[in-house]
Protein backbone atom coordinates (compact mmCIF):
# COMPACT_ATOMS: atom_id res chain seq x y z
CA UNK A 1 0.00 0.00 0.00
CA UNK A 2 1.41 3.39 -1.08
CA UNK A 3 0.60 6.41 1.08
CA UNK A 4 1.01 9.81 -0.58
CA UNK A 5 2.31 12.50 1.74
CA UNK A 6 1.57 16.08 0.72
CA UNK A 7 4.63 18.29 1.03
CA UNK A 8 4.30 22.07 1.43
CA UNK A 9 5.59 24.25 -1.41
CA UNK A 10 8.34 26.57 -0.16
CA UNK A 11 8.46 30.13 -1.47
CA UNK A 12 10.13 33.36 -0.38
CA UNK A 13 8.43 36.19 1.48
CA UNK A 14 9.45 39.71 0.41
CA UNK A 15 9.07 43.07 2.04
CA UNK A 16 8.07 46.23 0.19
CA UNK A 17 11.73 46.85 -0.73
CA UNK A 18 11.79 43.50 -2.60
CA UNK A 19 14.10 41.96 0.00
CA UNK A 20 13.62 38.32 0.98
CA UNK A 21 12.72 38.25 4.68
CA UNK A 22 11.72 34.63 5.14
CA UNK A 23 10.05 31.54 3.70
CA UNK A 24 6.48 30.35 3.66
CA UNK A 25 5.19 26.83 3.10
CA UNK A 26 2.17 26.76 0.78
CA UNK A 27 -0.38 23.96 0.88
CA UNK A 28 -0.27 21.78 -2.24
CA UNK A 29 -4.04 21.32 -1.90
CA UNK A 30 -4.41 25.00 -2.79
CA UNK A 31 -1.25 25.85 -4.76
CA UNK A 32 -0.36 22.44 -6.19
CA UNK A 33 -3.52 21.58 -8.12
CA UNK A 34 -2.89 20.01 -11.56
CA UNK A 35 -4.19 21.93 -14.56
CA UNK A 36 -7.37 21.05 -16.42
CA UNK A 37 -7.83 23.43 -19.34
CA UNK A 38 -11.38 22.27 -20.04
CA UNK A 39 -12.53 23.19 -16.53
CA UNK A 40 -10.73 26.55 -16.65
CA UNK A 41 -12.38 27.35 -19.98
CA UNK A 42 -15.80 26.40 -18.61
CA UNK A 43 -15.32 28.69 -15.59
CA UNK A 44 -14.22 31.61 -17.80
CA UNK A 45 -17.15 31.19 -20.21
CA UNK A 46 -19.62 31.04 -17.30
CA UNK A 47 -18.24 34.19 -15.66
CA UNK A 48 -18.17 36.17 -18.92
CA UNK A 49 -21.71 35.04 -19.80
CA UNK A 50 -23.04 35.98 -16.36
CA UNK A 51 -21.45 39.41 -16.67
CA UNK A 52 -23.01 40.04 -20.07
CA UNK A 53 -25.59 42.80 -20.34
CA UNK A 54 -28.45 42.58 -22.80
CA UNK A 55 -28.26 45.83 -24.77
CA UNK A 56 -29.74 45.19 -28.24
CA UNK A 57 -33.53 45.44 -28.28
CA UNK A 58 -35.85 45.90 -31.26
CA UNK A 59 -39.54 46.80 -31.16
CA UNK A 60 -42.13 44.53 -32.69
CA UNK A 61 -45.32 45.79 -34.38
CA UNK A 62 -47.16 46.08 -31.06
CA UNK A 63 -44.56 48.50 -29.67
CA UNK A 64 -43.86 50.93 -32.52
CA UNK A 65 -45.71 54.20 -32.83
CA UNK A 66 -48.79 54.66 -35.00
CA UNK A 67 -51.04 52.09 -36.62
CA UNK A 68 -54.38 53.33 -35.31
CA UNK A 69 -55.92 54.04 -38.69
CA UNK A 70 -56.10 51.88 -41.80
CA UNK A 71 -53.79 53.61 -44.37
CA UNK A 72 -56.32 53.40 -47.23
CA UNK A 73 -59.55 51.60 -48.04
CA UNK A 74 -59.48 47.91 -48.73
CA UNK A 75 -60.55 48.03 -52.39
CA UNK A 76 -60.55 50.38 -55.36
CA UNK A 77 -57.17 52.09 -54.99
CA UNK A 78 -55.12 49.68 -57.10
CA UNK A 79 -52.65 49.27 -54.26
CA UNK A 80 -51.98 46.25 -52.10
CA UNK A 81 -54.16 45.69 -49.07
CA UNK A 82 -52.79 47.34 -45.89
CA UNK A 83 -54.25 47.32 -42.43
CA UNK A 84 -51.57 49.15 -40.41
CA UNK A 85 -48.41 51.19 -40.97
CA UNK A 86 -46.83 49.20 -38.11
CA UNK A 87 -46.48 46.16 -40.38
CA UNK A 88 -42.89 44.76 -40.59
CA UNK A 89 -42.86 45.30 -44.37
CA UNK A 90 -43.38 49.06 -43.94
CA UNK A 91 -40.56 51.52 -43.30
CA UNK A 92 -40.76 52.43 -39.62
CA UNK A 93 -42.79 49.35 -38.84
CA UNK A 94 -42.03 46.65 -36.31
CA UNK A 95 -39.06 44.29 -36.61
CA UNK A 96 -39.63 40.57 -37.08
CA UNK A 97 -37.36 38.16 -35.15
CA UNK A 98 -35.05 40.94 -33.96
CA UNK A 99 -32.96 40.83 -30.74
CA UNK A 100 -35.00 41.29 -27.56
CA UNK A 101 -34.07 42.49 -24.09
CA UNK A 102 -35.56 39.42 -22.39
CA UNK A 103 -32.74 37.13 -23.65
CA UNK A 104 -30.88 35.19 -20.96
CA UNK A 105 -27.16 34.49 -21.45
CA UNK A 106 -26.49 33.14 -17.95
CA UNK A 107 -24.59 29.87 -17.57
CA UNK A 108 -24.50 27.73 -14.44
CA UNK A 109 -21.32 26.26 -13.02
CA UNK A 110 -21.04 24.42 -9.73
CA UNK A 111 -19.38 26.26 -6.85
CA UNK A 112 -16.73 23.55 -6.33
CA UNK A 113 -15.88 23.56 -10.03
CA UNK A 114 -15.44 27.33 -10.05
CA UNK A 115 -13.25 27.19 -6.94
CA UNK A 116 -11.09 24.41 -8.37
CA UNK A 117 -10.53 26.41 -11.57
CA UNK A 118 -9.29 29.34 -9.45
CA UNK A 119 -6.88 27.03 -7.58
CA UNK A 120 -5.58 25.67 -10.91
CA UNK A 121 -4.64 29.17 -12.09
CA UNK A 122 -3.04 30.02 -8.73
CA UNK A 123 -1.01 26.79 -8.94
CA UNK A 124 0.05 27.66 -12.49
CA UNK A 125 1.40 31.03 -11.32
CA UNK A 126 3.51 29.20 -8.71
CA UNK A 127 4.88 26.70 -11.26
CA UNK A 128 5.85 29.46 -13.72
CA UNK A 129 7.38 31.75 -11.05
CA UNK A 130 4.88 34.54 -11.76
CA UNK A 131 4.07 34.82 -8.07
CA UNK A 132 5.34 36.97 -5.18
CA UNK A 133 4.32 37.07 -1.52
CA UNK A 134 4.61 40.27 0.51
CA UNK A 135 4.82 40.31 4.29
CA UNK A 136 2.47 43.31 4.21
CA UNK A 137 1.21 45.87 1.71
CA UNK A 138 0.59 49.37 2.98
CA UNK A 139 1.38 52.98 2.11
CA UNK A 140 1.20 55.86 4.55
CA UNK A 141 -0.17 58.37 2.04
CA UNK A 142 -1.97 58.56 -1.29
CA UNK A 143 1.10 58.50 -3.53
CA UNK A 144 1.27 56.74 -6.89
CA UNK A 145 5.04 57.33 -7.00
CA UNK A 146 5.60 55.40 -3.76
CA UNK A 147 3.39 52.54 -4.86
CA UNK A 148 5.08 52.40 -8.27
CA UNK A 149 8.46 52.10 -6.50
CA UNK A 150 7.20 49.02 -4.64
CA UNK A 151 6.12 47.42 -7.90
CA UNK A 152 9.40 48.21 -9.66
CA UNK A 153 11.29 46.32 -6.95
CA UNK A 154 8.99 43.30 -7.22
CA UNK A 155 9.28 43.32 -11.02
CA UNK A 156 13.00 42.64 -10.61
CA UNK A 157 12.05 39.54 -8.61
CA UNK A 158 9.80 38.36 -11.47
CA UNK A 159 12.54 39.08 -14.04
CA UNK A 160 15.12 37.06 -12.08
CA UNK A 161 12.72 34.13 -11.93
CA UNK A 162 12.08 34.30 -15.69
CA UNK A 163 15.85 34.47 -16.37
CA UNK A 164 16.41 31.31 -14.33
CA UNK A 165 13.67 29.60 -16.29
CA UNK A 166 15.22 30.72 -19.59
CA UNK A 167 18.68 29.52 -18.55
CA UNK A 168 17.31 26.09 -17.69
CA UNK A 169 16.01 25.72 -21.29
CA UNK A 170 17.94 24.12 -24.14
CA UNK A 171 17.95 26.77 -26.89
CA UNK A 172 16.95 30.34 -27.57
CA UNK A 173 18.21 31.83 -24.29
CA UNK A 174 19.17 35.16 -25.86
CA UNK A 175 15.83 35.49 -27.64
CA UNK A 176 13.89 34.74 -24.46
CA UNK A 177 15.92 37.33 -22.51
CA UNK A 178 15.18 39.93 -25.17
CA UNK A 179 11.48 39.10 -24.94
CA UNK A 180 11.57 39.47 -21.14
CA UNK A 181 12.99 42.99 -21.48
CA UNK A 182 10.13 43.99 -23.80
CA UNK A 183 7.41 42.63 -21.52
CA UNK A 184 4.79 45.14 -20.54
CA UNK A 185 3.69 45.40 -16.94
CA UNK A 186 0.86 43.01 -16.13
CA UNK A 187 0.30 42.63 -12.38
CA UNK A 188 -2.69 41.56 -10.33
CA UNK A 189 -2.52 42.46 -6.62
CA UNK A 190 -4.82 40.65 -4.21
CA UNK A 191 -5.10 42.30 -0.80
CA UNK A 192 -6.93 40.78 2.15
CA UNK A 193 -9.17 43.82 2.56
CA UNK A 194 -10.18 46.90 0.63
CA UNK A 195 -7.48 49.50 1.39
CA UNK A 196 -8.34 52.94 0.05
CA UNK A 197 -4.74 54.23 0.03
CA UNK A 198 -3.52 51.19 -1.91
CA UNK A 199 -6.43 51.34 -4.35
CA UNK A 200 -6.14 55.06 -5.11
CA UNK A 201 -2.33 54.96 -5.28
CA UNK A 202 -2.32 52.22 -7.90
CA UNK A 203 -5.42 52.83 -9.99
CA UNK A 204 -3.68 55.15 -12.50
CA UNK A 205 -0.82 52.73 -13.20
CA UNK A 206 -1.25 50.96 -16.56
CA UNK A 207 -1.17 47.17 -16.42
CA UNK A 208 -1.97 47.04 -12.68
CA UNK A 209 -5.19 45.77 -11.11
CA UNK A 210 -5.90 45.74 -7.36
CA UNK A 211 -8.70 43.62 -5.90
CA UNK A 212 -9.52 42.42 -2.42
CA UNK A 213 -9.66 38.74 -1.56
CA UNK A 214 -13.46 38.60 -1.58
CA UNK A 215 -13.49 39.57 -5.28
CA UNK A 216 -11.01 36.94 -6.52
CA UNK A 217 -12.16 35.56 -9.88
CA UNK A 218 -10.89 33.42 -12.74
CA UNK A 219 -10.99 36.16 -15.42
CA UNK A 220 -8.73 38.60 -13.54
CA UNK A 221 -6.33 35.79 -12.61
CA UNK A 222 -5.91 34.85 -16.28
CA UNK A 223 -5.85 38.42 -17.58
CA UNK A 224 -2.69 39.42 -15.69
CA UNK A 225 0.66 37.65 -15.97
CA UNK A 226 2.16 38.31 -12.51
CA UNK A 227 0.42 37.84 -9.18
CA UNK A 228 1.17 39.51 -5.83
CA UNK A 229 -0.43 38.44 -2.55
CA UNK A 230 0.18 39.24 1.10
CA UNK A 231 0.89 36.64 3.79
CA UNK A 232 -2.52 37.32 5.36
CA UNK A 233 -4.34 36.75 2.05
CA UNK A 234 -2.42 33.46 1.56
CA UNK A 235 -3.53 32.21 4.97
CA UNK A 236 -7.13 33.25 4.28
CA UNK A 237 -7.06 31.46 0.92
CA UNK A 238 -5.80 28.27 2.52
CA UNK A 239 -8.46 28.45 5.23
CA UNK A 240 -11.19 28.91 2.61
CA UNK A 241 -10.16 26.30 0.05
CA UNK A 242 -8.12 23.72 1.99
Amino acid sequence: MIISISMPIKTNIYNQKAEAVGELGLSDKVFGVPENQGLIHQAVVAQMANRRQVLAHTKDRSEVRGGGKKPWKQKGTGRARAGSNRSPIWIGGGVTFGPRKDRNFKKKINKKMRQKAILMVLSDRIRNNNFAILDKLEVKEYKTKIFNGILEGLEKVFNKASEKKANSGKKGEKNEKKKDKKKKRSILIINIHNDGKIRYSGRNLPGVEIINLENINIVDLLKYRDLILTVDSIKKLEERYK
